[in-house]
């Protein structure tokens, strides 16, 4: 996997495969290993790119707040450094889609078509806000198992908690390998995000919206009303998954970006 150098910082990133490109941007505190399933199968087909954001796998660590804008400007700049010119399918999940929307503001002329898997566009509630900082200061104080212990219970479906014991040692593992000044950086940085229901109507690309079934962050009907929104968007509920749908139901999700890509070029 290339590593890559932008303004003194070394950004890993995941680049394989030929053809028109998609972009995979992880959710929060993981990494682009979140993607497996949708990297091997999409590999055969397109050019497929998933970085590690600041902060998180490979990539350098960065302390204080990283604000969604900054997550967005660095994927420009890693696109600009792998060579990729025409636009992308951006498909970002949770976190990812927070930087999305920020992707589509300041660098629209590179997104192609969009998928948004188990995200929000509204801003935090002052109790969301709350409870962020309140986790990056116990993340600062007692280290990334804060986060493991904080999240874990609400990234999963029941069902997968019971069945799938490998998946849930893997989410466990990326997140404590994050330096806890990244977690902390990167919740700073949600709670900070604007909100961006105003931009819905004005989305012009196709758009794909996916959740799992039993997501409590990002529910179904909060994900379809976003779909609602956007013009022609297609909106896709999995079946035996919560908030990690690429994850949980690998198969489920890579046929509903299999249709949407084959219907959209």
């Amino acid at each position: 996997m290339p590593t890559i150098q932008i303004n003194g910082m070394t950004f890993n990133a995941y680049d394989a495969g030929q053809g028109a490109p998609i972009l995979f941007v992880h959710g929060f505190p993981l990494d682009h290993t979140m993607w497996q399933q949708q990297l091997e199968h999409f590999s055969k087909t397109h050019r497929v790119i998933a970085p590690d954001l600041r902060g998180f796998g490979q990539s350098d660590v960065t302390a204080g707040t990283v604000e969604m804008h900054k997550f967005a400007d660095d994927l420009a700049a890693v696109l600009t450094a792998l060579d990729v010119d025409e636009p992308v399918c951006y498909c970002g999940l949770s976190m990812g889609g927070y930087i999305g929307w920020e992707f589509l503001r300041r660098h629209g002329e590179r997104v192609g078509s969009l998928i948004l898997c188990d995200t929000k566009a509204a801003a935090d509630t002052p109790q969301a806000i709350e409870g962020r900082m309140k986790l990056a200061q116990a993340v600062i104080e007692g280290g990334s198992e804060a986060a493991v212990e904080a999240m874990m219970p609400k990234l999963l479906a029941e069902s997968t908690l019971q069945r799938q014991p490998h998946l849930v040692e893997h989410i466990r593992r990326m997140i404590v390998n994050t330096d806890p000044e990244s977690i902390a950086a990167a919740l700073r940085g949600m709670a900070n995000r604007r909100d961006s229901t105003d931009m819905l109507d004005k989305i012009a690309v196709p758009t794909l919206l996916i959740v799992g079934q039993h997501d409590a962050l990002t529910p179904p009907d909060e994900m379809r009303k976003v779909a609602e929104r956007i013009r022609d968007a297609r909106f896709v509920e999995v079946p035996e998954a919560g908030h990690m749908s690429p994850m949980e139901n690998g198969a489920a999700v890579n046929n509903a970006i299999d249709g949407f890509l084959t219907k959209n070029g």
